[in-house]
């Protein structure tokens, strides 16, 4: 069996990062909320942020890279990115170029350790989205957050994944008889929005048929989901008493393996 572990230490519309270590490597997905709170989270489960070997970027919305400016200013951290991205950011002033950060076309693969970390492409309302699949000796871990829909490209990358970090952002209901403005509420439910929860609980589904054993649900929206929902949802339609499925806290580390 693979030695691995996968920690949220935050999830939601307020920052996301999760921190990903095996016997050989240690990466960071995204780098949300603030460099402060970022190292402070991987403190609380006993790590430090120069534990660090490679930060990967899944888009460049402020949710996922608001660390970042701080971070590489004290911290010698290899940034992965995808070139599109990473030229807004620069665009913005949220950081500069440098040796620091890894521009990368949208498909594009490394090597950290005993990771071997693939990129590919998800439907979201930024300049450019990722996913990853990570590769390890006998397992694979699979991420994708922030989808507007499953595309074949995502469900072909989490498949036969061991472990996966899956968005569920929203329930419908709440979300149209929530308080967003009507034009938000269609952005988020758009093909290039967030993932609802009967969607990822569909898939989530034809997961576990397929191997998988672990899944984290992340990305919940505070206003319009709730964690006790979001997991009922997965739940029922997992339909496996041996399933491992745990929902990402916004406010602290959640461990899923």
């Amino acid at each position: 069996m693979a030695n691995y572990s996968i920690t949220s230490l935050y999830s939601g519309s307020k920052g996301n990062s999760v921190f990903i270590e095996t016997e050989k490597a240690r990466i960071l997905i995204d780098a949300g909320k603030s460099s402060r709170a970022l190292c402070s989270a991987l403190n609380a489960i006993g790590k430090n942020i120069d534990d660090i070997d490679a930060i990967f970027i899944t888009h460049e919305h402020a949710d996922h890279v608001s660390a970042l400016e701080v971070l590489l200013k004290k911290h010698r951290i290899p940034v992965h990115i995808v070139g599109i991205s990473a030229r807004k950011l620069i665009e913005k002033g949220l950081f500069s170029k440098g040796d620091l950060i890894c521009s990368h076309p949208p498909i594009f693969e490394e090597q950290i350790g005993d990771m071997r970390i693939s990129s590919f492409s998800t439907p979201h309302d930024s300049e450019y989205s990722v996913g990853y699949r990570i590769e390890l000796d006998d397992a694979c871990i699979g991420y994708a957050t922030d989808i507007g829909y499953i595309t074949p490209e995502i469900r072909e990358n989490l498949l036969g994944c061991e472990s996966v970090v899956l968005e569920c952002n929203h329930d419908l209901e709440m979300l149209m008889n929530g308080p967003y403005p009507y034009d938000l509420k269609l952005r988020i439910r758009s093909n290039r929005g967030h993932l609802s929860n009967s969607a990822c609980a569909e898939l989530s589904s034809e997961l576990f048929l397929n191997g998988t054993k672990n899944i984290l649900l992340a990305h919940l929206s505070e206003e319009n989901n709730d964690p006790s929902l979001a997991f009922d949802e997965v739940w029922s339609a997992i339909g496996d008493d041996s399933a491992n499925l745990r929902v990402a806290s916004q406010y602290e580390p959640t461990k899923l393996i």
